[in-house]
């Protein structure tokens, strides 16, 4: 049943996306040749048009061909229910690109149709009517295959999204459900059921948890229902879709065990990595004269991809710099004047490779606030503050010079958050990992920060989340983590 579900949803998508890229080609070609959008180019007389049944065969038909094969190559027809709507946008934008520039490759080189036009001429005083023969061959219209991307990337990613509100919709009401089992009932197991039940799109029914010995606590309504050893007959029994593995790494023999036992049957097995206390950067493998090498602290910011990022980020400060600048003088004058001091606040924090840098923002305190306490850090109604302060820190209006801070290199658009050295010293003897963070420039939001973890709150968490950022770092990630800032991280209750 769950891959014949899967086979439906897939082939959904299929249709979709080549619905989506016919309507884009006829769209392309109506503002093109019919609508006539003004575009800086020669406009053609009406016979040297090109025919839509040209077109249609020289580009539809291997735009039809080509975008396909690129959204598969990408992993856009894997159904995968906890994927977020903003990966979608990015990915499917990412491989359509690509798709559309060999599209365009391959048909500059093969598109050189040709069209005979018969033109009436009056000849004498009789105007006799002979036909004349003129031979057009064109090439494909650079606009058209603008707005043929344009047409493509949004009806395709409108198609997807909207399927995936269905489903969302139908699993909301019970339908399309997937049957979960939980093994394991300690903090993993019970953040796993946290999620699921935050997310009643993803169509997850929880099963239970088994546990060893088949004792425990129910948590969140969801009980305890047998013991590892039994799990092979319960997944039978019970007809369940996926169970998923949330035992502690100490539990080693009974992970193999369990993947053993429920290796044959027909469910999907999900391995939930103890990452709240063994937690590591990602391993990847290398080779050591024929001998193979797991190095524990490789992370994907090396090479070209830390080309991208820094190019990224200097092309996005500048832009922001440019936008923010009428604001600037607003606030550096609201600052003035409602106390004595600076207009800017100037921090040692440390960066990337613990190298110290001086961190800009807008002075939200008054001035020597930390004078008789030492660092300290800030709260909520934090006295210390100044009435434009507290505003500017709720907004975070107060981070904007660190765009400077991006442009000359200190931190980044996306990353973890710099704390300053006196607390770095403290944290990094009693936090396992707590150093991995600066394997990384610092950034001026993060994915702890989007998840709420920013301020005055749980340090684990904020190493955990940052942790998980650099290991699995992407371009695509960094700019889900800015959309998720513009829309629901500027203001937050941790703000201050």
């Amino acid at each position: 049943m769950i891959s014949q579900h899967r086979t439906q949803q897939t082939v959904a998508l299929f249709v979709s996306d080549i619905v989506a890229i016919t309507l884009a080609f006829l769209l392309a070609y109506w503002l093109r040749f019919t609508a006539q959008v003004p575009v800086p180019t020669v406009e053609p007389r009406p016979e040297d048009i090109p025919t839509l049944a040209t077109y249609a065969i020289n580009v539809l038909l291997p735009a039809l061909f080509v975008l396909p094969i690129a959204l598969a190559s990408a992993g856009l027809y894997r159904v995968r229910r906890t994927y977020a709507r903003i990966d979608t946008c990015i990915h499917v934008g990412t491989a359509l690109s690509f798709g559309v520039i060999v599209t365009a490759a391959f048909v500059s080189l093969l598109f050189r149709p040709e069209q005979l036009i018969q033109i009436p001429v009056a000849t004498g005083s009789d105007a006799t009517n002979v036909e004349v023969v003129r031979v057009i061959r064109w090439s494909i219209s650079r606009w058209f295959l603008l707005f043929f991307y344009i047409g493509t990337t949004l009806l395709t990613v409108t198609g997807r999204v909207t399927i995936q509100k269905i489903l969302d919709r139908l699993r909301r009401s019970g339908r399309n459900l997937r049957k979960i089992l939980i093994a394991g009932d300690g903090p993993l197991a019970q953040l796993v059921i946290d999620k699921i039940r935050l997310h009643e799109e993803f169509g997850f029914r929880l099963a239970g948890m088994i546990t060893e010995g088949g004792t425990g606590e129910s948590y969140r309504d969801v009980p305890i229902v047998g013991d590892l050893a039994n799990a092979r007959a319960m997944v039978r029994n019970e007809e369940i879709d996926q169970i998923y593995i949330a035992l502690p790494l100490s539990a080693h023999e009974q992970i193999l065990q369990l993947l053993r036992d429920v290796s044959h049957e027909v469910v999907d097995i999900k391995v939930v990595p103890d990452l709240l206390q063994y937690i590591t950067l990602g391993a990847g493998m290398e080779d050591l004269d024929g001998v193979p090498i797991v190095n524990l602290s490789r992370i994907p910011m090396e090479g070209f991809p830390a080309v991208l990022k820094r190019g990224f980020d200097i092309l996005a400060a500048g832009g922001a710099l440019l936008l923010f600048a009428p604001v600037f003088p607003v606030i550096a004058l609201a600052v003035k004047l409602s106390s004595a001091g600076p207009i800017f606040y100037r921090q040692q924090r440390m960066g990337l490779d613990g190298r110290s840098f001086e961190l800009l923002k807008f002075r939200s305190m008054v001035s020597n606030a930390e004078q008789t306490t030492g660092p300290v850090w800030a709260s909520d109604d934090d006295s210390r503050c100044t009435p434009i302060g507290a505003v500017l820190r709720k907004l975070s209006l107060d981070e904007l010079p660190q765009f400077w801070n991006i442009i000359r290199g200190d931190m980044s658009l996306v990353g973890p958050r710099p704390e300053r050295p006196y607390f770095v010293d403290e944290f990094r003897e009693q936090i396992p990992h707590y150093m991995h963070r600066h394997r990384m420039r610092a950034g001026l939001t993060g994915w702890a920060q989007v998840h709420g973890w920013r301020g005055n709150t749980s340090l684990d968490k904020r190493i955990e989340y940052d942790l998980y950022y650099i290991e699995n770092w992407s371009l695509a990630l960094d700019l889900r983590i800015l959309w998720m800032t513009v829309t629901n991280g500027m203001v937050h209750e941790h703000a201050y």
